[in-house]
């Protein structure tokens, strides 16, 4: 078993990645079965250490990292072994006004209605949405709101907000071309 010590600064650090098949074969492994690049980088930087004994400047330069971030990188896999590759993936709702539960309830009453034959319109649901928030959202919230919840079906305006009757009447007085 081969122990790589890694320097600091130019002193020994406390702790030590363990170079040895079996660590070999399990890095090995899990960068198999990476599914992001950043997950794929960080076990290349353990990797090219532990196999070819490279040094943190050679693996910055191979992987496009500063000198800094491959150094905490190795003593993070020092002190927490492979947690060091699972990364947490960003998503989920981080500024929802209300839980998936909650916008089913408060849609119940609208659904029901638009069941039974009703039409729905926007302005309202927003100011009843807005009523139970306590403040003002913009209309997109509504309509993300009722896509979130399989309904989005929007009726067309019933006149362009730029029409002209005026003009419309002048051209319906003239005449055709006569084809």
């Amino acid at each position: 078993m081969t122990y790589l010590y890694l320097s600091h600064f130019g002193g020994e650090m406390k702790s030590l990645i363990v170079a040895d098949r079996p660590t070999v074969n399990v890095l090995a492994e899990r960068l198999k079965k990476a599914h992001m690049r950043s997950e794929y980088q960080r076990i290349q930087c353990i990797l090219l250490r532990v196999t070819i004994g490279a040094t943190a400047q050679d693996i910055a330069q191979v992987l496009g990292w500063s000198v800094n971030t491959v150094r905490v990188m190795h003593s993070r896999y020092a002190r927490e072994g492979n947690a060091v590759f699972d990364i947490a993936r960003r998503g989920g709702r981080r500024r929802q006004n209300m839980t998936l539960e909650e916008e089913a309830e408060f849609l119940a009453p609208f659904i029901e209605k638009a069941d039974r034959g009703g039409i729905l319109v926007v302005s309202g649901i927003k100011a009843s949405y807005e009523a139970r928030l306590g403040r003002e959202v913009a209309e997109s919230t509504v309509y993300r709101l009722l896509h979130r919840h399989n309904w989005r079906k929007i009726a067309p305006r019933r006149r362009h907000p730029k029409a002209d009757p005026a003009a419309q009447a002048a051209f319906k007085k003239t005449p055709g071309t006569g084809r």
